[in-house]
């Protein structure tokens, strides 16, 4: 019990329309280049990374559009760029990998998850296919599905 909820403290913010918008291929944890503001902003949870997408730039990894909410007492001489393009640290075998996906056909990089793990904040990212509005609603019929046939099982206890 207290494993979960240690697990559910650990979590800052989640991507829960990738899921829905995109086919999860592969996941990559990565570490994240943060000014002393941001960590700040994350620790109180401030952080949404919907929008967010992760870029590749002459071989190295950026998370782009992700918006870190400055707090209101913010020091008063740095200037704070909520959705400021933020570098991703991975292995040189991983960011090879993952470059080689991005160059197939369709494939992309999304954020799933932002985390705390051993005090460092990381971003769970995911080598990602865009689905098409069939397979939406393919997944979609599919989870209600599961969910009806849950509820009659528990009915027939």
């Amino acid at each position: 019990m207290s494993g979960s909820k240690a697990k559910s403290d650990s979590s800052i913010a989640r991507n829960k329309k990738a899921w829905h918008d995109y086919f999860i291929e592969e996941e990559f944890e990565a570490g994240l280049v943060l000014e002393g503001w941001e960590v700040k902003s994350l620790r109180e949870g401030r952080a949404q990374i919907k929008e967010g997408y992760v870029i590749i730039r002459t071989g190295e990894l950026f998370l782009f559009g992700a918006h870190f909410s400055p707090l209101p007492a913010a020091s008063t001489h740095i200037s704070p760029d909520p959705t400021r393009t933020r570098k991703l640290l991975l292995h040189a075998n991983e960011i090879s990998k993952l470059i080689g996906g991005v160059e197939r056909k369709g494939y992309t990089l999304v954020p799933l998850s932002l985390y705390w793990k051993n005090g460092r904040a990381k971003l769970k990212i995911a080598l990602a296919k865009g689905k098409k509005q069939h397979d939406k609603r393919a997944s979609i019929r599919q989870r209600e599905w599961d969910r009806d046939a849950h509820r009659l099982m528990k009915l027939n206890r």
